[in-house]
């Protein structure tokens, strides 16, 4: 009877360790596999869709060349961040040195920004001076006059092909090609929520926080719209404005009221602070930013980001500066030029198959057979568009036909400009202020 106990007693201890060496195994195979098998192991965010390019250039610069960058605020902003960020990448491949980069920020929209561009080119010996935001444009214009060797460039501006400044350049890039790519995201998460019981088909509202109600806001929120749609037909758009780029407790605000108010189920933004990705991770709402990642700001409810990558374009105004050749009055980055890029889709809230259905965008688009704007994708109070008058030469009235071949030709800075021109509120997308 003893020795029975004795034997029992080995075989349990026996089997005890096989359980355990066998439970062990099997935490350690879920913990290094990729199949989705333990929910609760994090994935993290994938490779990017469409990774920013190194930047290389045979150009050698002087050590006497200097580029001032005029930013609206710091880098506190995500979009001013963007410009920072992307000019150094620029210094970095062409060789630059830290003291060849004359950055100033938090210069308003007002005569501080002529003041700057001044300072930059006779105090500073800056050869190219950029400012980053839309109503830095007028004081940029004056500078350029009163320095004609100096060059000056701008972002977002609408007027340099009628100014007649041989030295004033106006540049942008096919951002609403990017915006479109996360708008498939989207769709694709929505389609989820859909098919998991979460929300009804009817239910699959977007909240958009816009910062104004100008062309670049408009463009980019309606083609981030048409790329949710394309995949999730049902979806509707919701949109508040800020009045301001940059006011993080308004941003968050009017997330927080299309999220609680406005029954929205997923956010995304055209504003620069963590305002409205801040809102959606305390509320665990999906959330698809602008101008760079904000996956750390919001692990749990981040999806994916889009941006403009103008390293491209600061690698070309030095090198041709340098080179004492002209710039383009006016100049559009694409994807082509690396001028577009998407961050890498966070695995862990985006849907399955989202890599998948951007990337066959991309080939759409690189092929030229796909248009964010396609006449035939979206109506207006019940119809198509054959025809449309857009602000072409900056003076706020509608005067060019920009549609042709069944689609809107937006920023096509060769037969009209870079800067979006594209603000028309199309069915499906409600504003729901417009005061600001």
């Amino acid at each position: 009877m003893k020795n029975l106990k004795k034997i029992l007693a080995v075989l349990m201890a026996v089997t005890l360790i096989v359980t355990v060496f066998a439970a062990c195994g099997k935490k350690e195979n879920q913990s290094g596999s990729n199949t989705g098998s333990n929910t609760n192991e994090k994935k993290g965010m994938s490779a990017e869709l469409l990774p920013r390019q190194e930047i290389k250039s045979d150009v050698k610069v002087p050590a006497e060349f200097k580029i001032g960058l005029i930013c609206l605020h710091d880098e506190n902003s995500t979009y001013d961040k963007n410009f920072i960020d992307s000019l150094k990448s620029a210094a970095k491949g062409l060789g630059l040195a830290d003291n060849q980069l004359v950055i100033v920020t938090n210069i308003g929209e007002d005569t501080g920004c002529y003041d700057a561009a001044v300072d930059l080119a006779k105090n500073k010996g800056c050869s190219v001076i950029f400012a980053d935001s839309f109503g830095h444009e007028s004081f940029m214009k004056q500078a350029a006059q009163e320095f004609p060797n100096v060059q000056f460039c701008h972002a977002t501006g609408t007027s340099s092909k009628f100014a007649n400044i041989a030295n004033f350049h106006n540049a942008f890039a096919s951002i609403y090609e990017g915006r479109y790519l996360a708008g498939i995201a989207a769709g694709m998460k929505l389609n989820e929520m859909i098919d998991s019981g979460k929300i009804t088909a009817e239910q699959a509202i977007i909240g958009y926080v816009g910062a104004f109600t100008y062309a670049e806001v408009i463009s980019g929120m309606t083609s981030f719209y048409l790329g949710a749609r394309s995949v999730c037909p049902s979806a509707t758009m919701k949109v508040r404005y800020t009045g301001s780029w940059y006011d993080q407790a308004k941003e968050q605000e009017a997330a927080t009221a299309l999220i609680e108010q406005d029954h929205c189920v997923l956010i995304s933004q055209h504003a620069d602070s963590l305002g409205a990705p801040t809102a959606c991770e305390l509320k665990g709402v999906p959330n698809v930013s602008y101008n760079g990642s904000t996956y750390d700001a919001g692990q749990s409810t981040f999806i994916i980001s889009s941006a403009i990558d103008w390293a491209p374009y600061f690698r070309y105004i030095i090198e041709q500066t340098v080179k004492g050749e002209a710039i383009d009055t006016d100049w559009t980055g694409s994807i082509a030029t690396g001028s577009v890029v998407l961050s890498g889709i966070n695995q862990d809230v985006a849907a399955n198959g989202t890599a998948d259905a951007i990337n066959t965008a991309i080939d759409g688009f690189k092929a030229g057979t796909l248009h964010v704007f396609d006449t035939s994708k979206f109506t207006v109070s019940g119809k198509n568009l054959t025809e449309y008058l857009a602000d072409v030469d900056g003076d706020f009235k509608g005067e060019t036909n920009v549609i042709h071949d069944g689609y809107f030709d937006e920023s096509n800075a060769k037969d009209f400009r870079s800067a979006p021109y594209f603000d028309i509120i199309i069915d499906g997308v409600t504003n729901l202020n417009t005061a600001v």
